[in-house]
């Protein structure tokens, strides 16, 4: 493939890059290497811990097709007559005698030989970053590739399976990037293509690079190693090749979510027959045509990597199956560079690695009509990366020098080490709108999920623990003589239409006016939105830290103190009914409330930032109302609110600690010079030259 420099010479081979600048390492970098090394170990270690402390009847599930008693070694017919079997036939006959060796040691040889190939994997793709890249990229990109690897949902269902999918990609990665003679990279491709037959697109990106030789070669070995294994098995071979249409429908029908390409997405939109396989085929081409185009620009501009992934993310699009543990095409893509502004920089790596890492159900609600978006996102991902992404050249001036970002001046604090973190300074543009949503999305789904397994992963599961919290908060309060929850329950019930004003309030505007004040934030206030942000995120995982060590039943579902849940209704206490909450929240995190914490943080920075005093004003009543309804409703105590002006007032003094003082007035700090370009100004001062 052609790897065209910036002086527009193209280089020769698949692997060439560039040089890195020299020097020694500092001790610093040092640490910090050892520490990322220290962080895939960890991984490792918990990957595998998960997958052999798992009952071996529900780990290994696709490895038990080759060892199991119905699997491959001991069906003495078709391949496919045994449990779950998808591979090609040649991947049957080359892997069948390996896993016959493998199938004392199944689940320690297996899955350490997988956990190897991820680090080769890591390796590779880390040395063929596109060039130029910085002395720290070059010492980090390894440990941060194997991590990324480690953590991604393509690696964990690979062992958590027993698949093979890792090896197709790896083989690729070696004949691109590692393997000097053309001969040898087309046949490591040809390979790949023989058991994943989708990456046989990567011949086509191999001619059009100027590396005909490698293409055929690559054609080559795919032919001669599916004849091979027709020659060898050929009833196996028509099953999969003719009867099955190149594997489709093995393993689990084709319309199942874990199939992500546009063949599965068309049939979950409801298509079928003659009109959805010329669609399929029309979309794939369509798809295969702008992805290979994109890749060969991309490569002759010398991003090979991305090149690599592009083709790899269109192969995913194209393949009548590609099941979830073949999606690690998608996570290559992240070395693509988007967006000319510095702050725009992370929005398409942080969006891959949340997509290539976390479950669906995390990053979009659970509402009816995004469950296409949902059912599909992986491969909307790599339809994205292959079609659309603007990846820059590297003869764009904004490659390596983004728009830079400006920050406000810093303001003195009265503590000598405030800030503690001096590196987090006051950002005067606004962030990226759309990384924001993802990420508050992402938290706001981690916060529920940390929240639920507070009490073991069901709201039942703390119940005797809350319960008793709450008798010692009961007491407390009575000793303090301010446990008023029963009568203004009471008091409220008794009149209706104040019943639902504060049953409305508690419902609604928890989250309407937090969001409302970080619109307006974000629009106007750009630098206070900052400021706030980390307020409350700090606020809120105290509040974590809360639920998961002191669990508490709210006042309606304490029995025997007849307080009514105007909310919900009346409760029993054996099987509390909250609609359709009663499952996904839990009802015993009661201590702090961050219902009151909340808006507790809408109403300071209301009345910190409002330019009027009436606005003010209206700030500070909503935490007035917002006590008065949890009380009214029976789904707070008293001493909820205060725990939850607590975790508040923390999430403020941490952001104070770390970032310093709020920056009263939004002014630009003077731009950093760097110690070469001061040393080369003051080198043409004296030379004269200014």
């Amino acid at each position: 493939m052609a790897n065209a420099e910036h002086s527009g010479r193209a280089a020769e081979g698949f692997g060439v890059t560039g040089v890195t600048a020299a020097g020694p390492v500092r001790p610093r970098l040092r640490v910090a290497r050892l520490g990322l090394w220290l962080v895939a170990a960890v991984l490792a270690v918990r990957q595998v811990a998960a997958v052999l402390s798992t009952p071996r009847g529900d780990r290994l599930t696709d490895l038990e097709t080759w060892v199991g008693p119905n699997g491959v070694l001991h069906v003495k017919g078709s391949l496919y007559d045994s449990t779950q079997f998808t591979g090609t036939p040649f991947g049957g006959l080359v892997m069948k005698p390996l896993t016959r060796a493998a199938e004392q040691a199944l689940g320690w040889g297996w899955t350490f030989g997988t956990l190897l190939l991820v680090a080769a994997l890591g390796l590779v793709a880390a040395r063929a970053l596109p060039q130029p890249v910085s002395r720290r990229t070059s010492l980090l990109a390894a440990p941060v590739a194997v991590s990324l690897l480690m953590l991604s949902l393509p690696v964990r269902n690979t062992l958590w399976l027993g698949q093979t999918s890792i090896i197709p990609v790896l083989l690729v990665l070696l004949g691109c990037f590692a393997v000097r003679g053309r001969w040898a990279g087309g046949v490591l491709i040809g390979l790949a293509a023989a058991l994943q037959p989708a990456v046989l697109l990567f011949a086509p990106l191999l001619w059009f690079t100027r590396r005909r030789r490698a293409a055929a070669v690559a054609g080559a070995t795919f032919a001669v190693s599916t004849a091979l294994a027709w020659a060898a098995m050929p009833h196996d071979s028509y099953t999969y090749w003719v009867h099955h249409m190149a594997g489709v429908g093995l393993g689990g029908e084709a319309d199942a979510l874990a199939n992500q390409s546009l063949h599965g997405a068309l049939l979950r939109l409801g298509l079928s027959g003659p009109l959805e396989i010329a669609l399929f085929l029309l979309l794939g081409a369509a798809v295969a045509v702008l992805g290979l185009r994109r890749a060969v620009r991309y490569a002759r501009d010398g991003q090979l990597l991305l090149a690599v992934a592009i083709t790899g993310c269109a192969a995913i699009a194209v393949s009548p199956t590609t099941w979830q543990h073949q999606l690690l095409w998608v996570l290559l893509a992240v070395v693509g560079r988007v967006g000319k502004r510095a702050s725009d920089r992370y929005v398409w790596p942080v969006a891959v690695v949340l997509v290539m890492t976390l479950p669906v159900k995390m990053l979009l609600p659970n509402m009816a009509s995004l469950y296409t978006l949902r059912d599909n996102v992986v491969l909307l991902a790599a339809l994205a990366a292959a079609t659309v992404v603007p990846f820059l050249s590297r003869t764009s001036p904004y490659y390596q020098t983004p728009i830079p970002t400006e920050y406000a001046a810093p303001v003195p604090a009265r503590l000598r080490h405030v800030p503690l973190l001096p590196f987090l300074r006051r950002v005067l543009t606004r962030p990226n709108l759309l990384l924001e949503l993802l990420l508050i999305r992402v938290t706001y789904a981690a916060y529920q999920k940390v929240r639920l397994a507070a009490t073991g992963g069901t709201n039942s599961g703390g119940r005797a623990r809350a319960e008793e919290h709450g008798h010692q908060i009961l007491d407390l309060e009575r000793w303090l003589h301010i446990d008023i929850e029963h009568w203004a329950n009471h008091a409220v019930v008794k009149v209706g239409w104040l019943r639902d004003f504060f049953d409305f309030y508690y419902e609604s505007f928890h989250f309407v006016v937090p969001l409302s004040v970080f619109a307006v934030l974000y629009w106007r206030r750009p630098v206070d939105y900052r400021w706030a942000r980390s307020a409350l995120g700090f606020a809120t995982l105290l509040a974590l830290v809360g639920f998961w060590l002191y669990p508490l039943a709210p006042p309606r579902l304490l029995p025997g103190l007849g307080v009514i849940d105007t909310v919900h209704g009346v409760q029993d206490f054996s099987k509390p009914d909250y609609g359709t909450l009663t499952a996904l929240t839990n009802q015993y995190a009661a201590m702090p409330s961050l219902h009151f914490g909340w808006s507790l943080w809408c109403g300071l920075v209301i009345a910190i930032i409002a330019p009027r005093w009436w606005m003010k004003a209206l700030g500070l009543l909503h935490p007035l109302f917002t006590v008065s309804a949890i009380v009214a409703t029976g789904n707070h105590w008293v001493l909820d609110a205060v725990g939850g002006a607590v975790v508040v007032g923390g999430g403020f003094g941490l952001t104070y600690l770390f970032q310093g003082p709020r920056a009263r007035t939004a002014t630009a700090a003077p731009p950093v010079v760097d110690a070469p370009a001061r040393v080369k100004q003051s080198a043409g001062l004296r030379d004269g030259v200014g």
